[in-house]
């Protein structure tokens, strides 16, 4: 796999040359850019609009001057954490605070370790060093930082090591690793990031051990047509995990948006996604992530592409241009 260094080197060095190839700059819409032949879906952004943010890889945010948040996805296995600071200029030089989502193993799947086994040895300390590695880093940076840990934890298509474990596994490591990392990080704010799906309260921390909720919203017009029988909205697809997690009463932020389908349908999420709702007076957030699907969708629907815009000459790949692999 690659390592940390050099996939931060092309995520930040490669937004530079990508960014002033492609990225509309300061502009934010489901809208052509007159100067380049792609259609550009991400979100709407008004004078009101909720905190946008984004997982940007491919560099299309680089001069979006709306977009607020800087997304990271890192493993705490075979990670150059000194590159951490590039990071953190990039999003210093546009304003922007880090959101780093941190998991648990390693992206090469040849290293990873059984679910039973990654929980034992969490609880066991093995990981300490690992998590307090990650945590030390992020401590020496100036821009704010919020650890997402574990993520989706209540999903149950197999996508994640951890999410085989049961509540009561989950919420003693989620506990552990956050006591390990305020050690180093006390200052940071701590976000808990469920899915969204039916039985996510289990796996709920405690106030403790929660600043913010992430959730995860995605919207494929392929999926909805088979699954559901018709074209699903911001709103319909957010509202039940929103319901869920409101009762904690802790802030909420779309941790992962993405959404793919004809014109309508993008424009349609595009108009609705960082629009102020009634339903949803929790939320502080919301962060597009902006690369195709790492996994197939069910029902054969195959990966969704919820990248804002198509690069026709390809100056980045699904492979080696993103922090996160578009296949583990």
């Amino acid at each position: 796999m690659n390592s940390f260094l050099k996939t931060t080197f092309v995520l930040f060095g490669g937004v530079v040359i990508s960014g002033a190839v492609y990225a509309a700059s300061g502009v934010s819409g489901a809208s052509v850019d007159s100067r380049n032949p792609f259609q550009d879906k991400r979100p709407f952004i008004a004078a009101d609009a909720v905190t946008p943010g984004a997982y940007d890889p491919h560099g299309d945010y680089t001069n979006d001057a709306n977009s607020k948040i800087e997304h990271i996805f890192l493993p705490w296995e075979d990670v150059d954490l000194a590159t951490l600071s590039v990071a953190d200029d990039y999003a210093r030089q546009r304003g922007r605070s880090l959101l780093l989502t941190i998991e648990p193993w390693s992206w090469a799947r040849d290293w990873r370790v059984s679910p039973e086994n990654l929980l034992g040895g969490i609880l066991a300390g093995r990981y300490d060093s690992n998590m307090s590695a990650v945590c030390s880093a992020a401590a020496q940076l100036k821009s704010p930082v919020t650890i997402r840990w574990a993520q989706e934890m209540d999903d149950k298509t197999g996508q994640f090591t951890w999410s085989f474990w049961n509540a009561d596994g989950y919420v003693k490591a989620y506990r552990h690793v956050i006591d390990v990392c305020r050690k180093d990080l006390p200052n940071a704010k701590y976000m808990w990031s469920p899915k969204g799906d039916e039985g996510l309260q289990a796996y709920y921390p405690g106030d403790k051990y929660v600043d913010v909720i992430g959730l995860s919203v995605f919207g494929y017009q392929p999926y909805d047509k088979l699954e559901v029988g018709h074209d699903t909205t911001f709103v319909e697809r957010t509202k039940p995990g929103y319901d869920r997690v409101a009762g904690f009463g802790k802030p909420i932020a779309i941790a992962e948006l993405g959404y793919e389908g004809d014109d309508s349908y993008v424009r349609n999420w595009a108009s609705e996604a960082n629009k102020p709702h009634a339903e949803f007076p929790a939320m502080t957030a919301v962060v597009y992530f902006n690369d195709l699907e790492v996994y197939p969708w069910p029902r054969n629907v195959g990966r969704p592409d919820w990248r804002v815009a198509d690069h026709p000459l390809n100056l980045t790949t699904e492979t080696n241009g993103a922090a996160k692999p578009t296949s583990n």
